[in-house]
């Protein structure tokens, strides 16, 4: 773990300290001098001065960086620019490399993670790479959920099932997150494959983004096997909504999203048909049972992993 600031102190510092101390010195200024205007000690400036410190060739060759150094050594020498002056310039460039320019690049040199899912704006809260690890660490949760749940791998379909859950603004299975393969039941436990990865999972993610696409603002779905029983009790509670099987999947969960009917079955607020039952917190079911050569399931949609694992805790 290296933080961006670790990048400054350690790179963008030292070079451009060293650069304006040999730039002062160069303007006629003593050594006491130049350390009393960067704040260091003269021992330090005679280190900058023969060479001592290590310089970062890409921050010493960014015509940025050079313009300012000389901007700021003639104002310093002059006496038109104060320390705290040039201290806010410097400030100011360092700010904007940190935004997708020379800073970030070298902190995804230093950490090649930070490049993954479109890179980090370190000043965006709602970067990709931030969305992306929290949708991870979410379904991770959701993941533990089930492997704590006695009686999951009873629940589990032949196919095998995934957590999946999405991006805010997803529009293709690349924008989803759940298990690479499938979650099977191994002697009645359920076996997790691997970490959580985007674009792994096309069957369940699709079920998802057509939910989405129809309406539902649920951000998370679990495939579990069709039980009768099961559909019973969860009718009950929650939005339930029959899809063909035998159909093109987005095409038949449209169909059965606006079919006038879909969603009565519930007690709750998805008995007007409206699509927003999971955003508020009560979670969709879709199912279908069965086609030629299509084993019937049941999908269970809710706003995130760990509140879509937690109904399974109800089931069983």
């Amino acid at each position: 773990m290296k933080f961006i600031e670790e990048i400054v102190v350690e790179q963008f510092l030292p070079t451009v300290r060293s650069m304006l101390a040999e730039a002062l010195r160069e303007r006629g200024l003593t050594q006491s001098e130049v350390a009393t205007i960067l704040g260091i000690s003269q021992s330090a400036v005679s280190k900058y001065a023969h060479g001592e410190v290590a310089h970062n060739e890409r921050v010493l060759a960014d015509e940025r960086v050079r313009e300012l150094v000389t901007d700021l050594a003639d104002g310093l020498a002059s006496g038109d620019v104060r320390p705290v002056a040039a201290l806010v310039e410097c400030e100011v460039l360092i700010r904007r490399l940190e935004r997708a320019d020379l800073l970030a690049d070298l902190h995804e040199e230093a950490v090649p993670e930070l490049a993954e899912n479109g890179g980090f704006s370190i000043h965006d809260p709602e970067s990709d790479l931030r969305s992306a690890e929290k949708v991870r660490a979410s379904v991770r949760r959701g993941l533990r959920t089930l492997e704590t749940t006695s009686g999951f791998g009873g629940l589990i379909p032949n196919v095998g099932s995934n957590l999946v859950e999405c991006l805010p603004s997803a529009t293709s299975i690349d924008d989803v997150a759940g298990v690479p393969g499938r979650i099977f039941d191994v002697k009645g436990r359920a076996e997790i494959p691997g970490e959580p990865e985007f674009g792994v999972s096309e069957h369940v993610a699709g079920v998802l983004l057509a939910a989405r696409a129809g309406g539902v603002e649920a951000r998370a779905a679990l495939d579990v096997r069709y039980d009768p029983d099961l559909l019973a009790r969860l009718e009950g509670e929650y939005r339930t909504i029959e899809f063909d099987a035998d159909d093109d999947l987005e095409a038949a969960i449209e169909a059965a999203m606006t079919d006038p009917n879909a969603g009565r079955n519930g007690s709750t607020a998805g008995s007007n048909g409206s699509g927003n039952d999971a955003i508020a917190g009560t979670p969709v079911v879709l199912y279908q049972t069965g086609g030629f050569g299509i084993e019937p399931v049941m999908y269970l949609l809710a706003a995130d992993a760990p509140r879509t694992a937690a109904l399974v805790r109800e089931l069983v």
